[in-house]
């Protein structure tokens, strides 16, 4: 492989490019999934080819093959030149990176199971009991399970020297009852919706998620959701489980972050931002105890935005975003490091495959933990009167990121320290900022868990990326609380 980098760098070269780097990818997938006791879908792919980014006359060039023989590689990397230039005459400045030293590398996230070691009849089984488990709940009329492996091999090399060999390792699992009754359809979702969990792991998440011990309860819990009393609607307090804490985080504050969303150089799929560069270290974006960082690095966990290096070579990092409620930081790139007065990228150019020119990408974007102990049962009791909301069912927010509504599928009545009556189709609403400066509460490490979110989408042509939230359940003050769906 280092040959045919090299091949694509020395004629990126020639042709006048004064950067260049080159990702050459292998990449491996099996998607499998059930409906109601029969395989709904079942699919094990594989992807190989080179990218080849540049700068030439000042501008950006890309260019992308899956034949890696020499004439295609030379012709992509002549491509991407010639791409470059005719985007020069249409530039408003030169492109300038952030310096950066080169790196050599080899990184492999850590697992313990080779998911792709084990069978598809193996995998296919698990999913068929949990179906089983879940439909024999009397009155569950559809059964959903799914599981998906992903092993990306990446190398990297670039005209400054760098070079770098990846391979990143990533599982995801989950599944979902549903309830329907007249014109109404209830869900309950394990261990979370959009997929269920996903990590950076081998085939030992599968393992610990404990899924066919939780079936029969999710399926319980949707048929009961058919008889609960429906959300109430006024201003109330309000705690968040881990999982809807991190899907909140991804909206109102892994988005805005973006740097290219903030510099308008993106807007496709998801808007802009409503966090200006005046509002860098002046905005009070949240209560003294919400500290958010995007962090790469490994020992941050294992996340779908965990990774050695980024997708120009910059080592994965941990940025404060948000600091004792204070805006501190964005996501970065080398390109944009110089607009916030930074002296190096913060490490979060990535790209969806090796045919697709890296962009602005969330890492794992966690809120930290409290520091003094406290489980979720604990806040509740805590708690005067309020509801818990758990599980995202939907969301919606404006493209500066500012206004939102979610709905949860499962909420339940606090009264007096205690959970009470389960409440159907709970949603609350608010303004960003006024929101995070509510939280007065947050629970402890023990109670953290940082949450795969796969299909987050960005550009044009889209691309599908995996990021990481790191959450615990959450108390936050004075929400405004409605019924998300007016049905019975």
């Amino acid at each position: 492989m280092q040959e045919i980098a090299e091949w694509a760098l020395s004629t990126a070269a020639l042709r006048g490019a004064s950067y260049a780097d080159t990702r050459i990818g292998d990449e491996r997938s099996r998607a499998l999934a059930t409906k109601n006791g029969k395989i709904a879908s079942a699919s094990d792919a594989e992807s190989q080819g080179i990218g080849v980014r540049v700068i030439a006359e000042g501008a950006w060039g890309f260019a992308a093959s899956d034949n890696l023989s020499r004439e295609a590689v030379e012709a992509t990397a002549a491509k991407a030149v010639a791409i470059a230039k005719a985007s020069a005459r249409v530039k408003q400045h030169d492109i300038q990176l952030a310096p950066e030293k080169p790196a050599t590398a080899d990184w492999t996230s850590p697992f313990k199971i080779d998911p792709f070691a084990t069978s598809v009849e193996q995998n296919l089984d698990l999913l068929l009991k949990i179906d089983s488990e879940l439909r024999s709940v009397a009155g569950v009329t559809l059964a959903e399970t799914n599981m998906n492996f992903r092993r990306d091999e990446q190398w990297f090399l670039s005209s400054e020297g760098a070079s770098i060999h990846q391979t990143k390792y990533t599982t995801g699992v989950g599944y979902t009852a549903y309830a329907f009754a007249g014109s109404e359809i209830q869900k309950r979702s394990y261990p979370n919706s959009y997929g269920g969990q996903w990590q950076n792991k081998g085939y030992e998440l599968v393992e610990e998620l404990k899924l066919v011990e939780n079936a029969r309860r999710v399926g319980e819990e949707a048929v009961a959701l058919l008889k609960a009393e429906r959300c109430p609607e006024g201003v109330f307090t309000i705690i968040l489980d881990g999982s809807q804490l991190g899907l909140q985080i991804h909206e109102s504050v892994g988005h805005p972050i973006e740097l290219d969303r903030v510099l308008g150089m993106e807007a496709n799929f998801a808007g802009t931002s409503f966090l200006t560069v005046d509002k860098l270290r002046n905005l009070r974006y949240g209560s003294e105890l919400v500290n958010i960082v995007a962090d790469a690095r490994q020992e941050h966990g294992p996340g779908l935005g965990t990774f050695g290096f980024d997708d120009e070579g910059v080592p994965a990092q941990c940025t404060p975003i948000i600091s004792n409620g204070l805006f501190t930081g964005y996501l970065s790139s080398r390109e944009t490091a110089y607009t916030i007065g930074a002296n190096r990228s913060g490490g979060t150019l990535r790209a969806e495959g090796w045919n697709r020119l890296p962009i602005i990408r969330m890492t794992n974007i966690s809120i930290l933990p409290g520091v003094h102990p406290l489980t979720r049962e604990q806040l509740i009791a805590g708690t005067d009167s309020g509801i818990y909301m758990e599980t995202n069912r939907s969301w919606s927010i404006d493209d500066k990121r500012y206004n939102f509504q979610f709905g949860c599928e499962a909420g339940w009545e606090i009264k007096n320290g205690n959970r009470t009556r389960m409440l159907k189709n709970p949603s609350y609403s608010g303004i960003t900022t006024e929101f995070w400066n509510s939280l007065d509460a947050i629970c402890s490490r023990d109670q953290w868990v940082l949450w795969g979110t796969p299909h987050c989408g960005k550009g044009q042509p889209q691309q599908v990326m995996g990021t990481g939230h790191g959450a615990a359940p959450a108390r936050f003050r004075n929400i405004k609380v409605g019924s998300a769906y007016k049905g019975n």
